[in-house]
């Protein structure tokens, strides 16, 4: 079974505004933070396991609107070689409308991917893209920081 640190540390590292890897010329950038209010994990055998979660999650910027609270929900998958990778979506709301993005977070990866789904409000039409990753986490408790393009 997959130890429950590292689960946390998974569920955590997910979940947020974001997703995409490396981005030369950021133009929005913020941090977040996520709270783990539900977990499940699966064990398939042989080292293969499936750990599914929910977290609440912030997301503030300075730079951008992207400052709102919502949820996400996402899966740890580890295969027997022993390489995790994740996957989700987020969606999130401000007094300007609502937003909702894609993740993943590829096996060995320090930073995590994000791409906008879609919008309302202030956020209908928007495109963007970028990166994520964690600063800290603990007991189900992350803060991280987020950049790309937001257009």
């Amino acid at each position: 079974m997959m130890k429950f640190s590292t689960i946390w540390r998974y569920a955590m590292v997910t979940s947020s505004l974001l997703v995409c890897g490396p981005v030369l010329a950021d133009n929005c950038s913020g941090y977040y933070s996520q709270v783990v209010t539900e977990l499940q994990s699966l064990d398939l055998g042989g080292g293969h396991k499936l750990a599914m979660f929910i977290t609440k999650s912030t997301d503030g910027s300075t730079d951008s609107p992207f400052t709102g609270t919502g949820q996400c929900t996402g899966y740890a998958l580890t295969t027997p070689d022993g390489k995790t990778r994740m996957a989700g979506v987020c969606g999130r709301k401000s007094k300007d409308g609502s937003w909702s993005d894609t993740w993943a977070l590829e096996p060995g990866a320090d930073r995590g991917t994000w791409k906008l789904a879609g919008g309302t409000g202030a956020f209908a039409g928007k495109s963007g893209s970028g990166w994520w990753q964690d600063i800290t986490s603990e007991n189900g408790v992350t803060v991280g920081k987020w950049g790309g393009n937001c257009n």
